[in-house]
This record gives structure tokens, sequence and C-alpha cells, in this order.
């Protein structure tokens, strides 16, 4: 049987990383584009072997380039997405809305047998952040180019590799106390990495189409349930401490001016709004693919890089309350 040939938008980062490795597993071929070949590549190319693997560096925005490679793809994935805006064209509505639209009508075009596009949980009702509404832009234009597009909404994604519970435990670290924005309430359904490319690959091999599915992990756990975790992960005491609307958005105004931004004022806005289920969408669990990695036992594995005494530390967990 000949093997199919993936198209990934996105496949340097960890996602991308993880379903590269498991889809050359099953003898797909992957061919990635990345715009940095030289700070990319040596990552892509260890995440399987060759003949199974193929990098191509192009502005995703070449669309005369990136339409040479749609010709012999039968499965086009985007994972691209962005937390903060940084310029030079890397905009909410770029990255979001208008790239995914390109690749549907390439989609289209090229006659190609799907098209997954990541998305995010929790977009249809943060209407005030410019993130969430380009996301469903986004949404809104494969839908309309590429119908049977299948579209996944995970909850917040966690792995040694994240920008998630790393930062948060950088921060831990080497701050005496963490505020609390909101008093900490909203929700989460973290998913590991790992399960996420298990839903992608299920996808795929079982042809699913035409689909929104919110991809959730097997927990829904508070920010402060989850900092509380974390802390208790790398043995630290630290106050969590709750802070108003006004200080709070203050704070993100003087972290947006940071190189890599720890808050924007566009990610204070999406903290209001829970990260969960909304019931109006099938999950992956109710597409035969439950998540089964659980948080607390999946950070443990890595966590040590945040204790003192790092992977010889003999102190597992903090007993002592917080």
């Amino acid at each position: 049987m000949k093997a199919k040939n993936c198209l990934i938008f996105g496949g340097s980062g960890q996602i991308g990383r993880y379903l590269i490795r498991k889809l050359t597993k099953s003898n797909y071929k992957v061919t990635v584009v990345t715009r940095n070949l030289h700070q990319k590549g040596y990552v892509i190319k260890t995440q399987a072997n060759a003949g199974y693997i193929d990098i191509v560096e192009t502005n995703i925005f070449n669309e005369t380039k990136i339409r040479k490679l749609f010709a012999k793809t039968d499965i086009c994935i985007n994972l691209i997405g962005i937390l903060y805006e940084s310029g030079k064209g890397n905009t909410f509505k770029n990255i979001h809305s208008i790239f995914p639209s390109i690749l549907a009508k390439l989609c289209k075009e090229y006659k190609v047998q799907q098209f997954i596009h990541l998305s995010a949980l929790g977009i249809n009702d943060a209407l005030d952040s410019e993130y969430a509404k380009s996301k469903l832009k986004g949404e809104a234009n494969i839908q309309r180019n590429f119908p049977i597009a299948t579209i996944l909404r995970p909850s917040v994604v966690y792995s040694v590799d994240d920008n998630f519970t790393t930062n948060f435990m950088n921060l831990l670290c080497r701050l005496p106390f963490f505020p609390l924005y909101y008093n900490g309430d909203t929700k989460f359904a973290p998913i590991h990495c790992s399960d996420l490319t298990d839903i992608i690959h299920h996808v795929i091999s079982k042809k699913i189409y035409s689909k929104i599915i919110e991809c959730v992990g097997p927990e829904v756990i508070s920010l402060k349930e989850i900092l509380k975790r974390l802390l208790k992960l790398i043995s630290k005491n630290r106050l969590l401490i709750p802070f108003p609307f006004f200080l709070a958005k203050m704070s993100a105004r003087l972290f947006q001016l940071f190189p890599k931004p720890l808050l924007t004022v566009d990610q204070l806005i999406l903290l209001k709004y829970d990260n969960i289920p909304s019931n109006k969408y099938k999950t992956n669990s109710d597409m035969g693919v439950p998540s089964t990695r659980v948080f607390d036992h999946e950070v443990e594995k890595y966590c040590y890089m945040w204790r003192e005494g790092g992977k010889f530390s003999t102190k597992k967990f903090n007993t002592s309350g917080f």
C-alpha cells in the first residue's frame, strides 16, 4: 500500500515534533514547512528516519512556493499559532485568519483528502479577545473554503517542551509570590501533547471529516489548583496573591513590552473565560480517543529540573502546605 503524504505547517513546535514521530512510525511520509531551516532543521530531522521526512524552507505566505507542495499532498495539517503579536507579519489576523484560508483554498484546488486545523478551546465566549476573534475567523474561512476540514480545539497543551508548565515553574522558582488573576478560578482541562497527537492520528487513520472536536484531558483544574500542584511537585512554598483587575491590567501592559511577553492584555482578557468543553461539540472522548495522561503524573517526569538538587533531589514532594 502506497504511503500517504502529510504536509505539516508548524512541525518544529512541541505538537509538531510529537506528531512527526507518531505519523512516521505509522509509515506516513511527512513534509514539514519551516521559515528557518538552519535554526529548526536539525530539530525536525531527528524526529524520523531518513526517507520519511522532508523539510522545506519558505515563508508560509509565499503562496507560489507552498502551492507546489500540494500537488503531492494527501493530508494537510496546520499547527501554526501565536500567543501574542510581534510585528513583521506575526499578527493574529495574518496567522490565525488569513493563512488558514490560504491553506483551505489550496486543499480544495488540489483535491487534498484531509485538512486538519488546530484552533483553540473557549474562543466562542471570548469575543473581547483579539486572539479568540482571529481564531474564530480562521475557522469560518476554512469551513467556507474547504467544508470537509476537521478543526481541533484543544485546551492548554502541556509537555516537557511546552510554554505553560515550564514557564510557570520558572516563575514559581524565581518569585517570592505569584499573582492570581481572577482569583485563580479560571478552569482548564489540560491535555498532554502525546494525547493530542493521538487524536490527530485517529482523525487521519479513521478518515474523519467535517467536524469540530474539543480536545481535553481527563481532569478539569482551576488555575489556582494548577499552581498549587506545580509548587508541590517542585517542592516550593510561594504566596498566591489575588490581583485586582486594574493591577493585573497594569502588570500586563508592562509585561507585554518584553521581547517574549510574560503576559499581554489580550491574554489577561482570555483568562476570564474557562478553557473547558462547551458541550456544543463532541470531545475526543466522544470520538473514541479519551485522554489517558494525568497532569500530575506527567509533569512529575520532568519537574525535577526545577527542584533543588535537580534530578538528584531526594525531596519528591512538598508536604508542608501552601
